[in-house]
């Protein structure tokens, strides 16, 4: 069983760690106040190629994107890629995993492990600073789906095992592995992420933010603001990209129904959001849009955030 350990113990790695975390007087904002929030997503729409990738992506805003590409892409397609990025003012922040690392099925966790490491390898060569995937469930249901061995002694073991596992057969330098938070799955909370990361022990392990992810309760809904503020003022020096997305809670619906949607379609306030992501996040952090299905959808969910980051004095 790991054993966690308190954040204070003597090493630099995690002294460093608790005076970040604990010295609240730290101001994050001083470091961004002459920068900017890289706003983005994945590009969507019909395309076969590097260049045709790009001519989507001149068409958008976007100044951070997902890795239109794998470990498992050749390696010149890649170069093009990364080339047509550069050229339109974009960084491509986050190579997905997107596996199911503890699949019920052996062959296809072990397939899922050689991948995840071979997606941190991609990210640290190509210089993406973060390689991200769910901690991953025993469920038969699904990669990614509830299960009541998903917060378990055991499970956690695994879950920090398996991320050292990862990180040290890679030896990265530049790129952090990171685990997506889950409504299910650990991490759930800013807190279970800060302890994740005392336990897993590793500097190239850092943090991926979704904070609707984690917004899994009325509680946590109906006090937003509150929340993101705690996730960010735990978090933020870890943080190596964030989604951005908004949430709904049925008022009347029983028991609880929280859906995610897209931004401005739920009832989340983005001004104060952006606000509190302004004064917590690292200089020209990626913030991405997600899980919409079209190019108009991230288009018309960008166009809204812009409009309320301007409304805040945020940049982007």
């Amino acid at each position: 069983m790991i054993i966690s350990r308190k954040i204070d113990r003597r090493t630099v790695f995690h002294y460093n760690l608790f005076m970040i975390t604990e010295d609240r007087s730290i101001s994050f904002s001083e470091k961004r106040r002459r920068t900017f929030m890289l706003l983005g997503g994945t590009v969507a729409g019909p395309y076969q190629g590097p260049e045709e990738w790009e001519r989507l992506l001149s068409q958008s805003h976007f100044k951070a994107v997902t890795a239109p590409f794998t470990c498992r892409t050749p390696p010149g397609e890649i170069a093009a890629y990364c080339a047509a990025a550069k050229r339109q003012g974009a960084v491509i922040a986050e190579a997905g995993v997107w596996k199911n690392l503890f699949d019920p099925d052996p062959a296809a966790a072990a397939s899922a492990l050689d991948f995840a490491k071979g997606q941190l390898a991609l990210a640290e060569e190509w210089n993406i600073p973060c390689c991200v995937n769910i901690a991953g469930t025993a469920s038969p249901a699904g990669w990614d789906a509830a299960d009541p061995s998903n917060f378990t002694p055991e499970t956690y073991d695994r879950i920090v095992n398996t991320t050292r596992e990862i990180i040290d057969a890679v030896q990265p330098a530049r790129a952090f592995y990171c685990i997506e938070p889950m409504p299910w799955m650990v991490p759930d909370s800013p807190e279970a992420y800060l302890q994740l990361i005392r336990d897993v022990d590793r500097p190239q392990f850092a943090a991926h933010m979704d904070f609707v992810n984690m917004i899994n309760c009325p509680r946590r809904y109906l006090d937003a603001e509150g929340f993101i503020e705690r996730c960010f003022s735990l978090l933020a020096p870890f943080i190596k990209s964030t989604h951005l997305k908004d949430s709904f809670l049925h008022p009347t619906r029983l028991t609880a129904a929280l859906e995610e949607r897209s931004p401005g379609e739920g009832g989340l306030d983005f001004e104060k959001i952006l606000r509190i992501m302004d004064r917590y996040l690292p200089p020209d952090a990626p913030v991405l849009l997600e899980h919409m299905r079209t190019f108009r959808e991230y288009e018309t969910a960008y166009q809204y955030v812009a409009g309320k980051a301007k409304a805040a004095g945020v940049s982007i």
